[in-house]
Protein backbone atom coordinates (compact mmCIF):
# COMPACT_ATOMS: atom_id res chain seq x y z
CA UNK A 1 0.00 0.00 0.00
CA UNK A 2 1.24 3.49 -0.88
CA UNK A 3 1.86 5.20 2.48
CA UNK A 4 2.38 8.68 1.03
CA UNK A 5 -0.88 10.20 2.14
CA UNK A 6 -1.46 13.85 1.19
CA UNK A 7 -1.70 16.19 4.17
CA UNK A 8 -4.60 18.04 2.54
CA UNK A 9 -7.61 16.92 0.55
CA UNK A 10 -9.64 19.11 -1.80
CA UNK A 11 -13.34 18.32 -1.44
CA UNK A 12 -15.59 20.31 -3.75
CA UNK A 13 -14.99 23.89 -2.61
CA UNK A 14 -13.34 22.79 0.66
CA UNK A 15 -9.77 21.97 1.56
CA UNK A 16 -9.52 19.42 4.39
CA UNK A 17 -6.47 18.95 6.62
CA UNK A 18 -5.46 16.43 9.29
CA UNK A 19 -5.31 17.17 13.01
CA UNK A 20 -4.59 14.97 16.03
CA UNK A 21 -7.85 13.92 17.66
CA UNK A 22 -6.32 14.64 21.08
CA UNK A 23 -6.16 18.35 20.22
CA UNK A 24 -9.85 18.77 19.39
CA UNK A 25 -12.50 19.98 21.82
CA UNK A 26 -14.75 17.18 23.04
CA UNK A 27 -17.79 19.27 22.12
CA UNK A 28 -16.73 19.19 18.46
CA UNK A 29 -16.29 15.42 18.52
CA UNK A 30 -19.67 14.95 20.14
CA UNK A 31 -21.27 17.18 17.52
CA UNK A 32 -19.69 15.07 14.78
CA UNK A 33 -21.03 11.79 16.19
CA UNK A 34 -24.46 13.35 16.76
CA UNK A 35 -24.55 14.41 13.10
CA UNK A 36 -24.66 10.72 12.07
CA UNK A 37 -26.96 9.61 14.88
CA UNK A 38 -24.34 8.03 17.15
CA UNK A 39 -25.09 8.40 20.88
CA UNK A 40 -21.60 9.14 22.22
CA UNK A 41 -21.42 11.65 25.07
CA UNK A 42 -18.33 13.79 25.64
CA UNK A 43 -17.36 11.37 28.45
CA UNK A 44 -17.51 8.47 25.97
CA UNK A 45 -15.23 10.34 23.59
CA UNK A 46 -12.80 11.02 26.43
CA UNK A 47 -12.69 7.31 27.26
CA UNK A 48 -11.84 6.61 23.62
CA UNK A 49 -9.04 9.17 23.65
CA UNK A 50 -7.67 7.77 26.91
CA UNK A 51 -6.92 4.40 25.33
CA UNK A 52 -6.58 5.19 21.62
CA UNK A 53 -5.13 7.49 19.03
CA UNK A 54 -6.60 9.07 15.94
CA UNK A 55 -7.07 11.86 13.46
CA UNK A 56 -9.79 14.27 12.49
CA UNK A 57 -10.41 16.06 9.22
CA UNK A 58 -10.77 19.83 9.64
CA UNK A 59 -12.19 22.17 7.04
CA UNK A 60 -10.80 25.63 6.30
CA UNK A 61 -12.60 27.25 9.24
CA UNK A 62 -11.66 24.55 11.75
CA UNK A 63 -14.86 22.51 11.78
CA UNK A 64 -14.44 18.78 12.47
CA UNK A 65 -15.79 16.98 9.42
CA UNK A 66 -14.44 13.47 9.95
CA UNK A 67 -12.66 11.19 12.40
CA UNK A 68 -10.95 7.84 12.72
CA UNK A 69 -9.20 6.10 15.63
CA UNK A 70 -7.16 3.02 16.42
CA UNK A 71 -6.74 1.19 19.71
CA UNK A 72 -3.49 -0.74 20.21
CA UNK A 73 -3.55 -4.04 22.07
CA UNK A 74 0.11 -4.86 22.54
CA UNK A 75 2.76 -4.38 19.88
CA UNK A 76 1.23 -6.23 16.93
CA UNK A 77 -2.57 -5.94 17.15
CA UNK A 78 -5.01 -3.04 16.95
CA UNK A 79 -8.72 -2.42 16.53
CA UNK A 80 -10.11 0.46 14.47
CA UNK A 81 -13.19 2.53 15.09
CA UNK A 82 -14.93 5.90 15.20
CA UNK A 83 -14.76 6.28 11.43
CA UNK A 84 -17.19 9.14 10.92
CA UNK A 85 -17.65 11.66 8.14
CA UNK A 86 -20.13 14.49 8.26
CA UNK A 87 -23.21 13.76 6.11
CA UNK A 88 -22.25 16.38 3.51
CA UNK A 89 -18.90 14.62 2.91
CA UNK A 90 -19.83 10.93 2.91
CA UNK A 91 -19.39 10.29 -0.81
CA UNK A 92 -16.26 12.26 -1.64
CA UNK A 93 -13.32 10.20 -0.36
CA UNK A 94 -12.82 11.78 3.07
CA UNK A 95 -13.28 8.48 4.91
CA UNK A 96 -10.78 6.63 2.72
CA UNK A 97 -8.30 9.49 3.08
CA UNK A 98 -8.58 9.27 6.88
CA UNK A 99 -8.25 5.48 6.99
CA UNK A 100 -5.19 5.48 4.72
CA UNK A 101 -3.51 8.02 7.00
CA UNK A 102 -4.36 5.88 10.01
CA UNK A 103 -2.95 2.74 8.39
CA UNK A 104 0.25 4.64 7.56
CA UNK A 105 0.62 5.69 11.22
CA UNK A 106 -0.51 2.48 12.92
CA UNK A 107 2.42 0.09 12.51
CA UNK A 108 0.72 -3.13 13.61
CA UNK A 109 0.59 -6.52 11.90
CA UNK A 110 -3.03 -7.47 12.69
CA UNK A 111 -6.13 -5.29 12.52
CA UNK A 112 -9.81 -5.77 13.33
CA UNK A 113 -12.70 -3.38 12.83
CA UNK A 114 -16.49 -3.29 12.84
CA UNK A 115 -17.69 -1.71 9.62
CA UNK A 116 -21.02 -0.02 9.05
CA UNK A 117 -22.86 -0.72 5.82
CA UNK A 118 -21.53 2.53 4.39
CA UNK A 119 -17.91 1.63 5.21
CA UNK A 120 -17.94 -2.07 4.32
CA UNK A 121 -17.08 -1.72 0.63
CA UNK A 122 -14.28 0.76 1.32
CA UNK A 123 -12.78 -1.52 3.99
CA UNK A 124 -12.94 -4.47 1.61
CA UNK A 125 -11.08 -2.43 -1.01
CA UNK A 126 -8.35 -1.79 1.58
CA UNK A 127 -7.86 -5.52 2.12
CA UNK A 128 -10.17 -6.31 5.04
CA UNK A 129 -12.33 -9.44 4.87
CA UNK A 130 -15.68 -9.98 6.63
CA UNK A 131 -15.74 -12.37 9.58
CA UNK A 132 -18.98 -12.04 11.55
CA UNK A 133 -22.09 -9.91 11.92
CA UNK A 134 -22.47 -7.81 15.07
CA UNK A 135 -26.04 -7.36 16.30
CA UNK A 136 -26.58 -4.10 18.18
CA UNK A 137 -29.28 -4.97 20.71
CA UNK A 138 -30.83 -2.18 22.73
CA UNK A 139 -34.00 -0.92 24.34
CA UNK A 140 -35.86 -0.50 27.58
CA UNK A 141 -35.55 -3.55 29.80
CA UNK A 142 -39.11 -4.82 30.26
CA UNK A 143 -38.51 -8.12 32.08
CA UNK A 144 -35.90 -10.55 33.34
CA UNK A 145 -36.33 -13.86 31.50
CA UNK A 146 -36.38 -16.85 33.81
CA UNK A 147 -33.22 -18.95 33.97
CA UNK A 148 -32.38 -22.12 35.81
CA UNK A 149 -30.27 -22.31 38.98
CA UNK A 150 -26.49 -22.27 38.78
CA UNK A 151 -24.76 -25.61 38.48
CA UNK A 152 -23.50 -27.02 41.72
CA UNK A 153 -20.15 -25.55 42.75
CA UNK A 154 -20.50 -22.32 40.74
CA UNK A 155 -20.48 -18.95 42.49
CA UNK A 156 -21.70 -15.67 40.97
CA UNK A 157 -20.38 -12.49 42.61
CA UNK A 158 -19.32 -8.89 42.05
CA UNK A 159 -15.73 -8.68 40.87
CA UNK A 160 -13.07 -6.62 42.62
CA UNK A 161 -9.69 -5.22 41.60
CA UNK A 162 -8.00 -8.42 42.75
CA UNK A 163 -9.93 -10.35 40.08
CA UNK A 164 -8.42 -8.41 37.19
CA UNK A 165 -5.65 -10.91 36.43
CA UNK A 166 -8.23 -13.68 36.18
CA UNK A 167 -10.35 -11.50 33.87
CA UNK A 168 -7.38 -10.84 31.58
CA UNK A 169 -6.43 -14.53 31.48
CA UNK A 170 -9.98 -15.57 30.54
CA UNK A 171 -10.33 -12.77 28.00
CA UNK A 172 -7.08 -13.23 26.04
CA UNK A 173 -7.88 -16.45 24.11
CA UNK A 174 -11.41 -15.21 23.38
CA UNK A 175 -10.44 -11.73 22.17
CA UNK A 176 -7.35 -12.98 20.34
CA UNK A 177 -4.69 -11.06 22.27
CA UNK A 178 -4.10 -9.56 25.70
CA UNK A 179 -5.83 -6.23 26.28
CA UNK A 180 -4.86 -5.59 29.89
CA UNK A 181 -4.74 -1.81 29.59
CA UNK A 182 -8.19 -1.60 28.07
CA UNK A 183 -9.74 -4.02 30.54
CA UNK A 184 -8.24 -2.07 33.43
CA UNK A 185 -9.74 1.17 32.11
CA UNK A 186 -13.11 -0.50 31.56
CA UNK A 187 -13.02 -2.13 34.99
CA UNK A 188 -12.48 1.23 36.67
CA UNK A 189 -15.70 2.62 35.19
CA UNK A 190 -17.85 -0.52 35.28
CA UNK A 191 -19.91 -2.76 37.50
CA UNK A 192 -18.50 -6.25 36.97
CA UNK A 193 -19.74 -9.77 37.71
CA UNK A 194 -17.90 -13.07 37.51
CA UNK A 195 -18.80 -16.73 37.68
CA UNK A 196 -16.28 -18.86 39.54
CA UNK A 197 -15.87 -22.61 39.71
CA UNK A 198 -13.70 -22.82 42.78
CA UNK A 199 -10.73 -20.61 41.99
CA UNK A 200 -11.29 -20.70 38.22
CA UNK A 201 -13.10 -17.80 36.54
CA UNK A 202 -15.56 -19.24 34.02
CA UNK A 203 -17.28 -16.04 32.85
CA UNK A 204 -17.25 -12.29 33.40
CA UNK A 205 -19.30 -9.25 32.40
CA UNK A 206 -18.98 -5.47 32.67
CA UNK A 207 -21.59 -2.69 32.59
CA UNK A 208 -20.83 1.03 32.26
CA UNK A 209 -22.51 4.32 31.47
CA UNK A 210 -22.63 4.97 27.74
CA UNK A 211 -24.71 6.96 25.30
CA UNK A 212 -28.44 6.92 26.06
CA UNK A 213 -28.07 4.73 29.14
CA UNK A 214 -25.79 1.83 29.95
CA UNK A 215 -23.98 -0.79 27.87
CA UNK A 216 -23.20 -4.37 28.90
CA UNK A 217 -19.83 -5.53 27.58
CA UNK A 218 -17.46 -7.08 27.32
CA UNK A 219 -18.91 -10.46 28.24
CA UNK A 220 -16.70 -13.54 27.96
CA UNK A 221 -17.63 -17.11 28.90
CA UNK A 222 -17.12 -20.72 27.88
CA UNK A 223 -20.83 -21.54 27.68
CA UNK A 224 -24.04 -19.70 26.86
CA UNK A 225 -25.65 -20.47 30.23
CA UNK A 226 -22.62 -18.97 32.00
CA UNK A 227 -22.79 -15.85 29.82
CA UNK A 228 -26.47 -15.52 30.71
CA UNK A 229 -25.66 -15.90 34.41
CA UNK A 230 -23.21 -12.97 34.40
CA UNK A 231 -25.46 -10.59 32.45
CA UNK A 232 -28.61 -11.33 34.43
CA UNK A 233 -27.64 -9.00 37.34
CA UNK A 234 -27.21 -6.13 34.88
CA UNK A 235 -30.63 -6.74 33.38
CA UNK A 236 -32.16 -6.88 36.87
CA UNK A 237 -30.50 -3.56 37.76
CA UNK A 238 -31.98 -1.80 34.72
CA UNK A 239 -35.61 -2.85 34.56
CA UNK A 240 -37.47 0.11 33.10
CA UNK A 241 -34.36 1.82 31.74
CA UNK A 242 -32.28 1.77 28.56
CA UNK A 243 -29.66 -0.94 28.11
CA UNK A 244 -27.49 -1.94 25.14
CA UNK A 245 -25.45 -5.04 24.28
CA UNK A 246 -23.49 -5.73 21.06
CA UNK A 247 -23.11 -9.42 20.22
CA UNK A 248 -22.28 -11.83 17.41
CA UNK A 249 -25.22 -14.02 18.51
CA UNK A 250 -28.73 -13.58 17.08
CA UNK A 251 -30.07 -17.05 17.87
CA UNK A 252 -29.69 -19.48 20.74
CA UNK A 253 -30.18 -19.18 24.52
CA UNK A 254 -27.96 -16.12 25.01
CA UNK A 255 -29.56 -14.14 22.17
CA UNK A 256 -33.02 -15.18 23.32
CA UNK A 257 -32.32 -13.96 26.86
CA UNK A 258 -31.07 -10.60 25.59
CA UNK A 259 -33.97 -10.02 23.21
CA UNK A 260 -36.68 -11.26 25.57
CA UNK A 261 -35.46 -8.76 28.17
CA UNK A 262 -36.34 -5.91 25.80
CA UNK A 263 -33.03 -5.38 24.00
CA UNK A 264 -34.15 -5.99 20.42
CA UNK A 265 -31.86 -5.86 17.37
CA UNK A 266 -31.54 -2.21 16.39
CA UNK A 267 -28.76 -2.34 13.78
CA UNK A 268 -25.91 -4.48 12.49
CA UNK A 269 -22.27 -3.95 11.57
CA UNK A 270 -19.71 -6.37 10.17
CA UNK A 271 -16.55 -7.52 11.93
CA UNK A 272 -13.72 -7.40 9.38
CA UNK A 273 -10.08 -8.46 9.74
CA UNK A 274 -6.82 -7.81 7.94
CA UNK A 275 -5.78 -11.48 8.22
CA UNK A 276 -6.97 -14.71 9.80
CA UNK A 277 -4.65 -14.13 12.77
CA UNK A 278 -6.72 -11.05 13.65
CA UNK A 279 -9.92 -13.04 14.09
CA UNK A 280 -11.62 -13.72 17.40
CA UNK A 281 -10.70 -16.93 19.20
CA UNK A 282 -12.55 -20.02 18.01
CA UNK A 283 -14.82 -21.92 20.42
CA UNK A 284 -14.07 -25.12 18.50
CA UNK A 285 -10.84 -25.62 20.44
CA UNK A 286 -12.50 -25.28 23.84
CA UNK A 287 -11.55 -21.62 24.28
CA UNK A 288 -13.82 -19.04 25.91
CA UNK A 289 -15.99 -16.89 23.63
CA UNK A 290 -16.68 -13.16 23.39
CA UNK A 291 -20.46 -13.03 23.89
CA UNK A 292 -20.65 -9.23 23.99
CA UNK A 293 -18.26 -6.59 22.70
CA UNK A 294 -16.85 -3.85 24.89
CA UNK A 295 -17.90 -1.51 22.08
CA UNK A 296 -17.96 -1.51 18.31
CA UNK A 297 -14.66 0.42 18.36
CA UNK A 298 -12.84 -1.76 20.93
CA UNK A 299 -14.27 -5.10 19.85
Amino acid sequence: MDTKIPEKLHVDAFEMRFADIADVDLSQLQALSMSVGWPHRSQDWQHLRDVGRGFVALDEIGRVSGSTMWFPHGETFATFGMLITAPRLQTNGTAKWLVKRMLAECHHERFRLNATRAARRMCAALGFTPQQTVFQCQGEVVSVPQVGPLKRGLQLRRLERGDLDAIVALDEPAFGTSRYRHLLRLFESSVCYGLYDGHRLMAYSMRRRFGRGYVVGPVVAYYEEDAIAVIQPHVVAHIGSFLRLDTHFDTGPFANFVQQSGMSIFDTVTTMVSCEAAAYGSPSNGSPIVFALASQSFG
